[in-house]
């Protein structure tokens, strides 16, 4: 296994504002060496139960996750003016790494925060639609419902799934419902 106890090792980060409120991310958390064997299904439901946990804390919802052999996706969405994504993610690293061993995380998970453009229904649905697909992508399976580390977790709704039809529909009534509107006066700084 790769150190890196001897540099320093950061992915480059946008501003801590960007990952809070109402933000959308898509988060990848991958093993060092790619390391495989961790996955099966008792880690499934642990991911479950801490992901869980992660977003009741930080006032989130997880529309999609998709666990591969090395790496995991989830897409998060704030729906407090406190929520904070960064927090969630170090939450949940932490407290789900000990289930790996003797795997590891590589130090910093990977993330995409969505764009204005990448938050309207059609494309989010069709960024949820690439990860949900990966294990069809990697030959794991013929069709992503046969794929059994797939889901969503929004708390209150166990049974709900990206890949059923009514999917979408349920799932943007609970984010309007849960969703405050004063995320609205969130203010992102300005890049340069």
């Amino acid at each position: 296994m790769k150190e890196f106890r001897d540099r320093a090792y950061n992915l480059p980060r946008l501003p801590r504002p960007f990952y809070q409120a109402d933000a959308a991310v898509h988060w990848t958390l991958t093993l060092f060496d790619r390391a495989t064997g961790w996955l099966d299904e008792p880690f499934h439901a642990g991911f479950r139960e801490l992901v869980l946990h992660s977003v009741i804390r930080e006032g989130l919802l997880c529309p999609a996750y998709c666990l591969m052999p090395d790496h995991i996706h989830l897409v998060w969405m704030g729906l407090r003016p406190d929520s904070d994504q960064l927090n969630g993610m170090a939450f949940l690293r932490t407290h789900l790494e000990p289930a790996l061993a003797p795997a590891k995380f590589q130090p910093q998970a990977h993330d995409h925060v969505l764009r204005k453009n990448e938050r309207n229904r059609d494309a989010f649905r069709s960024s949820i639609a690439y990860d949900l697909h990966n294990p069809v992508n990697k030959g794991l399976v013929r069709k992503p419902e046969d794929w059994p580390f797939s889901g969503c977790i929004l708390p209150g709704y166990p049974a709900m799934h990206p890949l059923n039809d009514s999917f979408w529909g349920v799932f943007w009534k609970i984010y309007r419902g849960q969703r405050d509107p004063r995320c609205d006066e969130h203010v992102l700084p300005s890049l340069r």
